[in-house]
């Protein structure tokens, strides 16, 4: 089976959709809402995409995976850091290299736009993640996230 990745497009949210659904259903701190994680990602994909990418990979004509990026200015390494704020891959499709093509498609595209790091969020239980990430030569830090909503 050919893994093919792309640039997502605003046809591909429905497609999309229900991979951010299974993942958030794991997660305690977000719940899936279609109308507000559609929104957010329209707002992803709209413009000239300078700043973000949203990566997909398809497989026999279904989107199986899909991984967003976007860059920041660090004051602390003085130079732009790209954060990887989703990278989701279905789980039947795991251990299948899905999660190795987006993650390099997504570094590809930081590489090009003269990006100099890259960081990431992950679950601190999901030990899968964790060790895939390690092996990916993705370093630990001791930074925590921590979130606040403005509503």
């Amino acid at each position: 089976m050919e893994i093919i990745i792309k640039d997502a497009r605003p046809v591909d949210i429905d497609h999309m959709l229900p991979l951010l659904a299974r993942q958030l259903a794991t997660q305690q701190e977000f719940k899936f809402n279609p109308q507000i994680q559609a929104r957010g990602m329209r707002l992803l994909l709209d413009g000239c995409g300078k700043h973000r990418t949203v990566k997909v990979a398809w497989m026999n004509d279904v989107i199986v995976g899909m991984c967003t990026a976007q860059a920041q200015i660090s004051m602390v390494q003085g130079n732009v850091n790209a954060v990887v704020n989703d990278l989701i891959v279905d789980h039947a499709c795991r251990k299948k290299d899905v999660a190795t093509l987006l993650l390099s498609a997504v570094e590809s595209w930081a590489v090009n736009k003269g990006i100099k790091s890259i960081s990431l969020l992950a679950e601190k239980d999901d030990r899968d993640s964790l060790d895939f990430y390690s092996k990916k030569a993705w370093n630990r830090t001791s930074l925590i996230c921590l979130v606040k909503s403005l509503n």
